[in-house]
């Protein structure tokens, strides 16, 4: 059923100029080079020091979850490997299939932001995860299956951060004070 999925994908859906584009955004998702510059960038700033701090704890706890546990517990091979006909494009992911690490990372510092930010910036960078986890499928290097559950280690992960995180970045800061985001006044 899956592999009928991406095969679909693959044989109707496929064209050369889509191929470009998802394998840029898949490319953003790469090693979560985009999502964990952005948190470190937000983390330079005072203003949006704190939801930077948030969205790094959920790429902790993400990274933790999803590629330490999850990954090496379910050990899933990847669907090119198995569905006969199944061309993957772009850069071949070595590690197992399930859950998908770009999609994870994606959902959670997209749902950080989505709850943290304006809805501006928000809602844009969850629209950005959804095409990253399309993208892993219409690449072939994820099942539909795997997609699901990196969203769903993602948002878990959010919710552990947006619950979890202000009580950190209070401790953080009464340890580091230069770390508040509020203004000191004289």
């Amino acid at each position: 059923m899956e592999g009928d999925i991406l095969l679909f994908i693959q044989n109707n859906i496929r064209m050369p100029f889509l191929d470009t584009i998802m394998k840029g955004i898949t490319f953003l998702a790469d090693h979560g080079w985009f999502w964990i510059t952005l948190s470190l960038v937000l983390l330079i700033f005072r203003k949006t020091r704190k939801v930077g701090f948030m969205c790094c704890f959920a790429i902790g706890c993400m990274f933790l979850i999803n590629n330490i546990c999850i990954k090496h517990i379910v050990d899933r091979t990847r669907p090119y490997e198995v569905i006969q006909g199944l061309v993957p494009l772009g850069n071949l992911p070595d590690d197992s299939s399930f859950p998908s690490g770009h999609t994870a990372i994606s959902f959670a510092v997209s749902i950080v932001l989505l709850f943290t930010t304006k809805k501006r910036f928000g809602i844009p960078a969850v629209i950005l995860a959804v095409l990253i986890a399309l993208s892993r499928m219409y690449v072939g290097v994820h099942y539909p299956t795997d997609v699901l559950g990196g969203m769903a280690v993602g948002i878990v992960c959010a919710c552990i951060s947006l619950w979890l995180g202000p009580k950190l970045w209070n401790i953080a800061v009464k340890i580091l004070p230069f770390l508040d985001d509020k203004k000191k006044t004289a």
